[in-house]
């Protein structure tokens, strides 16, 4: 073997070597699950997370499926049957999951994926067409306590945040939540198309959902969920208007059943990289989400804790027997 070759291959080796060293990997691919129609805050929440995960290197690439129905279960028991011991696969998920598993009566719950972290939080916002003869939150609920079915509500899967939050807001008032007069929709396109048409009283979401129609003027802002008053939000709190409620949604990321615990924390680590790049952070000021960036044991006993605060939330609006 010539000189000339002999160094060669120790170059080709000397590079191979450093490919292989854990600083210098390649950095993963993945494939993230919005179970649910394009539009809404988990598919925002899949894209925004795309996105970041590029643009900071944090990942090859990342490709993002939509998977709707029954208020994110549907996707939930796809991913959890398909994805088995696969870490290139995660799944967003949230409090509307939480109540869609209990109304749905699914038979895979969140106990079979693997909890990565919770992401963001953000308040739900109450709009009315910018046409409607509501102007505020007292005009909404005196039509409510004159006859609750008048009311027609359009928001997510049925038993999620936003059923949760309107069942909440007319027992605060004194209405039968039964009575609530909710129309669920699998995407937040569909919702806002159908509160912008004038075919909804009200929509109820999270307020990135709706902010550029208010901003444009299409939707009128009446109410947010928050216990203290938004920053650059102009609308009262619902306790300022009289309504002692607050609710505040979650989103997290879940990996897939099965896998080891080494691929667990190379997930969370890639997570959390993530969740504190620059582009992740302007990102949530972009959106209006709250940073709630919660990992490891800490995460799984909130999880814990909501499941069953929901349950309880459920049972006491009537959307849980």
């Amino acid at each position: 073997m010539t000189r000339a070759i002999t160094k060669r291959l120790t170059i080709v080796a000397a590079l191979a070597g450093l490919l292989a060293a854990p600083g210098l990997a390649a950095a993963a691919d993945y494939k993230i699950m919005a179970p649910a129609a394009p539009g809404g805050g988990w598919d925002q929440t899949a894209r925004s997370m795309q996105t970041a995960m590029q643009d900071e290197k944090i990942a090859g690439s990342v490709q993002v499926i939509n998977v709707p129905g029954a208020g994110g279960t549907i996707g939930l028991a796809q991913f959890a049957n398909q994805s088995k011991g696969d870490a290139t696969s995660l799944i967003v998920a949230g409090y509307v999951m939480v109540g869609a598993i209990l109304t749905n009566k699914s038979a895979v719950t969140l106990d079979a994926i693997t909890p990565i972290a919770r992401l963001t939080g953000e308040y739900e916002a109450l709009v009315v067409p910018a046409a409607s003869p509501i102007k505020t939150m007292q005009d909404l609920v005196d039509k409510l306590k004159a006859d609750p079915g008048s009311v027609s509500w359009a928001g997510g899967s049925a038993g999620g945040t936003d059923h949760i939050a309107a069942g909440l807001i007319a027992k605060a008032v004194g209405v039968d939540p039964t009575k609530v007069n909710y129309i669920a929709f699998s995407g937040g396109g569909e919702a806002l198309a159908a509160i912008l048409g004038g075919q909804v009283t009200v929509g109820i979401s999270g307020y990135g959902e709706f902010e550029s129609q208010v901003q444009a003027g299409a939707l009128r802002l009446i109410g947010v969920t928050s216990a203290e008053p938004l920053p650059g939000v102009d609308a009262p709190t619902l306790k300022q208007a009289g309504v002692d409620v607050v609710v505040q949604n979650w989103r997290m990321v879940a990996a897939a059943p099965g896998i080891t615990d080494e691929q667990r924390a190379a997930i969370v680590a890639d997570i959390e990289k993530m969740a504190k790049s620059k582009t992740w952070q302007d990102t949530l000021k972009t959106k209006g989400w709250q940073d709630t960036f919660l990992a490891g044991p800490e995460f799984e006993k909130q999880l814990a804790d909501d499941q069953a605060a929901t349950a309880t939330i459920l049972k006491d609006i009537g959307l849980v027997q």
